[in-house]
């Protein structure tokens, strides 16, 4: 059900020199439900009186059942003069803002009986697969199934929440994270670092038709690529789930 409500900021540290994690609470006091994967609304003015909005998928870890969260947290860019950056940029702690949600279905189906998820991304594309955690941690347990992280990022500054998926990875063995640095390798390489586009590593993962179902999340330009490239291995739309991010001004 989707619901519209005041949200207050009560932390937030840079990611990256260009993106900032921020955690809200409901003014309320209220918790909010969501499923992992699902999307909040910021809706403000611009300077004309003109109202918009902006899409965030929430961030936060819950628990496996999904259940109601205290903490509503979001990855945020900063777009030169953009009129989000300027409230989202600016906000100081204690400081609110209007929110509505949740929306979208970029979410693990409960009825999916495939036995490997390709779960590919782009710079705060990232931020629905933090959230869908707890959700992996169930199917590797209770279904076997297998997962691997395909994330692509300009270098390791820019990696957001990497350290979180290399901890998950090294405590669970069905979970494999690939970062993809396509301006050169980190100083301090690692063994599942990659080299290059998202897309131009996809080939690596032998994507098959038989049991693996793609999720893409990120620039558009990405995930039309990749679709493409998925498509053309043999899987069909409806084993490829897709959201785009698309940095509005």
């Amino acid at each position: 059900m989707v619901d519209h409500f005041q949200l207050r900021l009560v932390d937030s540290f840079m990611l990256a020199p260009r993106v900032r994690h921020l955690v809200f609470e409901r003014a309320d006091g209220s918790a909010f439900a969501f499923r992992p994967g699902q999307f909040l609304q910021v809706h403000f003015h611009y300077e004309d009186g003109k109202p918009t909005k902006r899409s965030y998928s929430v961030a936060t870890v819950g628990d496996a059942d999904s259940g109601p969260i205290q903490r509503i947290e979001i990855a945020v860019s900063y777009v030169e003069g953009g009129a989000a950056t300027a409230l989202l940029g600016g906000l100081e702690h204690g400081g609110e803002i209007e929110a509505s949600g949740p929306y979208g279905r970029f979410c693990l189906m409960d009825e999916d009986a495939n036995q490997r998820y390709l779960l590919i991304a782009t710079g705060t594309g990232v931020t629905p697969y933090r959230a869908m955690l707890p959700q992996i941690r169930t199917l590797i347990h209770r279904r076997g199934c297998s997962f691997v992280l395909l994330y692509g990022a300009r270098s390791e500054t820019e990696l957001l929440y990497g350290e979180e998926f290399e901890a998950f990875a090294r405590e669970h063995p069905g979970f494999t994270f690939h970062p993809c640095f396509s301006r050169g390798a980190r100083p301090d390489p690692r063994p599942h670092d990659r080299q290059g586009y998202v897309q131009s590593v996809l080939a690596e993962l032998e994507p098959n038709e038989e049991h693996d179902i793609a999720y893409l999340c990120g620039n558009p330009d990405m995930v039309d690529a990749a679709f493409a490239d998925l498509k053309e291995r043999g899987l069909s739309v409806r084993q490829i789930r897709r959201e785009k991010y698309i940095s509005s001004r």
